[in-house]
């Protein structure tokens, strides 16, 4: 059971202030022409300068009184670089209205390869940990901050605009919810980001006196950099794939939407699933009655894990 989503155009994000990572390029680049079309106030980071700031250049209508565009140099990796970003956000326009934690970074070279020996199993797989770094541990120290900028209320004339709806989209992928033999690392940060977005639903919703609304989207097979040389084989086996704009396209509708929180949208073709709303649905016929009725008891037991923490400060 899965349930279509079908993307409209923004309408309502004039004068919303956005902060998002991964903006130079790709999806991120054409998130922040999307968004600053819509007449939203876009914050972006990356760690490529000359790209930021030529689309930065481009797009800022500041001294026109226009939306603003403003690129921060920001390796998402580096909390401090995080900070920076929503700080400037928050300094200039006295407020974050929306979060999107889009930076990623592909496979880097074979983590298990069958060829490690010995010998070459005892090296440091470095450069295959620089994923987990981009994917998983940047989307945390990205989720910290803006559980606690989200909630701010508006100040240095920030005022109100509209309704306060407040958002934060985490970036993962179909390898978010499957397999992806080969992509090893990849598959597994993009899982936790996933992860993530579930652990955090619940509790952002609650979030005073702004409710965050949580969501994870799962782009499968988008034309970019990410996936140079695949896109003939693609072609010939006459397979739907995204085009950045899709994908960037499908991020803003749940943001301009306003209403759906927790939902892992896929995104093949253009065309979005919240498959998150069929898993839930279908949850208690896959998992069985009694095993369903024992999670939902065990969970609330757990309370938010919240034991954990008091338990390591007492064996301190």
């Amino acid at each position: 059971m899965t349930y279509q989503f079908h993307p409209r155009p923004p309408n309502n994000l004039k004068n919303k202030v956005i902060v998002l990572t991964g903006g130079a390029l790709g999806v991120g680049q054409s998130l922040v022409r999307l968004l600053h079309s819509s007449g939203a106030h876009v914050f972006f980071g990356d760690v490529l300068p000359e790209s930021g700031l030529a689309l930065e250049q481009e797009l800022d209508q500041a001294e026109s009184g226009g939306p603003r565009v403003k690129f921060v140099l920001c390796d998402v990796t580096s909390y401090s670089d995080n900070v920076k970003l929503f700080e400037t956000a928050y300094e200039v326009c006295g407020r974050v209205d929306h979060a999107i934690a889009n930076a990623g970074l592909g496979e880097q070279g074979n983590m298990f390869d069958p060829a490690l020996t010995m010998d070459s199993v005892r090296q440091d797989p470095g450069r295959s940990m620089n994923v987990v770094e981009v994917n998983l541990k940047g989307p945390l120290y990205f989720s910290r901050l803006a559980s606690v900028y989200l909630r701010q209320p508006a100040k240095n004339g920030g005022g109100k605009v509209g309704v306060q709806d407040k958002s934060l989209t985490l970036v993962s992928s179909v390898a978010g919810f499957r397999e992806d033999p080969g992509l090893y690392v990849y598959t597994a940060s993009k899982h936790g980001v996933l992860g993530l977005m579930r652990s955090l639903r619940s509790a952002l919703s609650q979030s005073k006196p702004y409710p965050i609304r949580t969501n994870a989207i799962c782009p499968w097979m988008t034309t970019t950099r990410l996936v140079a040389g695949l896109e003939d084989l693609w072609s010939k086996e006459g397979l739907p794939a995204n085009s950045p704009e899709d994908v960037a396209r499908a991020i803003v509708a749940v943001l301009s939407e306003g209403k759906v929180t927790g939902g892992t949208m896929y995104i093949e073709g253009g065309r979005v699933w919240n498959v998150e709303a069929g898993i839930l649905a279908t949850r208690q016929e896959w998992l069985g009655g009694r095993l369903e009725a024992d999670l939902e008891t065990g969970t609330r037991l757990m309370g938010g894990g919240s034991h954990w923490v008091e338990n390591e400060s007492s064996q301190v």
